[in-house]
């Protein structure tokens, strides 16, 4: 689309900076999507979430199928801190439409690759309710490994849920992308 900024390009997807052209769209995507997402993710609208991204403590990304410029899935560096933590909390959703089609995997991967590098990122931590294995199963396949488990630890749709923290330091990724490569 014109106006977006790519961060980076994979096979079947590319990484961009979250646009306010893309907000009819993405608010489309979230309706669509709600009943796909719960109990993992519960959505406000998109203009909620552009105005999350305008406050700074999320860093936004859009994960566009190059197929057909469909936006596929979105990726957020939450909480993000530099200096001696350089660290940020991740999170991500695939919408309906976009779904077991392995464009998150190549996406999260791209973020990862742009999180590491241009941005500096030391550390990134993903916490995962304990029964959403498609995620468990991603961020493992990404070299991510199990750091813990917190209990009640973050409120979704209303109740506090537990969830498995999972973490990736910037020469794991590394290490990790060199063993997928081969």
């Amino acid at each position: 689309m014109d106006g977006e900024v790519t961060l980076g390009r994979g096979a079947r997807c590319s990484l961009v900076a979250p646009t306010l052209l893309r907000e009819p769209e993405m608010e489309r995507a979230i309706n669509d999507s709600r009943d796909a997402h719960a109990p993992w993710v519960f959505h406000g609208s998109a203009r909620a979430y552009f105005d999350k991204l305008h406050k700074g403590r999320t860093i936004g990304l859009f994960v566009i199928d190059t197929a057909d410029d469909a936006l596929a899935s979105v990726i957020n560096l939450n909480e993000p801190v530099g200096g001696g933590f350089a660290s940020a909390y991740l999170g991500y959703f695939t919408f309906v439409a976009k779904l077991r089609k392995g464009l998150m995997k190549e996406g999260l991967s791209l973020a990862l690759d742009y999180a590491f590098a241009p941005l500096g990122f030391h550390r990134l931590e993903a916490n995962i309710q304990p029964g959403n294995q498609p995620s468990i199963g991603l961020v493992e396949s990404l070299g991510f490994r199990l750091e813990g488990f917190s209990p009640k630890y973050l409120k979704i749709g209303g109740e506090w849920r537990d969830h498995h923290r999972y973490a990736i330091l910037a020469d794991e990724w590394t290490s990790a992308k060199r063993l997928q490569s081969r």
